[in-house]
């Protein structure tokens, strides 16, 4: 498992950003602020606290990460490709005729993409499922589910958390990117989720809560939670839609729109 400081993680971080707008650029797709919200999660995850490796991709002992938010593969398969489980050539086939890589992940352990997801609220039951298998075989693996917060609109979310609860899923993390816009507008609006950690904690999950974009407070949070015992763990991430983009940055636009040449231009200009 890589251990890199701080500055590394934040040079790969950009790194990912250029990779992900590369990609939704050629392939004129949409959910770019979804993806631009969640990159230093993905980094810090896949380099620093998940214990998988592109040369063993079916240990039985690695830990599993599903994207719930299926829609914010971009960043997903850009830190993929970082990490080593990707090869560029492959990039550049997101989302184009002939390539394998598509709007939503399909499930690839080889690629390091263990669940097809996409409809929005099956990830933490899909993730309470492996936790609890993994009590039942007494293996010491983790499970990570990173969810979107429109998506704890859906009632399967809540389900999957009295039963995480119940069932003492200490081996289960799930982490909100609260970014506070969904697909129709910002979430307080829609369906407010607000107290979110104490709906967490009164469902029985221990609670963390950070700013999603600072690498320190990330990997504490993740190294914190990998030994609780007792309850699941969720770790509230506070995050800015279309992150390191000015003019993308918490507009609700950028949930759809797709970039042209002149917004790509300037978007890489600022991710130099």
């Amino acid at each position: 498992m890589p251990d890199s400081t701080i500055d590394e993680y934040k040079i790969i971080a950009r790194r990912v950003r250029r990779e992900l707008l590369d990609m939704v650029y050629r392939s004129s797709s949409p959910h770019i602020g979804s993806s631009l919200s969640i990159v230093e999660i993905l980094v810090a995850l896949y380099f620093r606290c998940l214990r998988v490796s592109p040369d063993k991709p079916h240990d039985e002992n690695r830990d599993r990460f599903v994207l719930s938010k299926g829609h914010g593969c971009p960043a997903f398969y850009a830190t993929l490709a970082h990490r080593g489980f990707l090869g560029s050539y492959v990039l550049s086939g997101f989302a184009v005729n002939g390539g394998i890589l598509e709007q939503h992940p399909t499930c690839n352990v080889e690629q390091g993409i263990e669940v097809s997801t996409g409809s929005l609220g099956h990830g933490l039951s899909i993730g309470a499922g492996m936790a609890i298998a993994a009590k039942h075989d007494q293996a010491l693996y983790h499970i990570f589910v990173l969810l979107s917060d429109g998506e704890m609109d859906e009632g399967s979310v809540w389900e999957a958390m009295m039963f995480a609860s119940h069932h003492r899923l200490d081996n289960l993390i799930a982490i909100v990117d609260y970014n506070k816009i969904q697909a129709l507008g910002r979430t307080n609006e829609v369906v407010n989720l607000e107290p979110l950690a104490d709906k967490w904690r009164s469902f029985g999950w221990r609670v963390e809560e950070i700013d999603g974009h600072d690498f320190e407070q990330i990997v504490s949070a993740f190294e914190k939670v990998l030994l609780q015992q007792g309850k699941p763990n969720v770790i509230i991430a506070h995050t800015v839609k279309g992150k390191g983009v000015s003019f993308m940055e918490d507009r609700l636009l950028w949930h759809y729109k797709c970039l042209d040449q002149d917004e790509y231009t300037k978007a890489m200009m600022e991710i130099s």
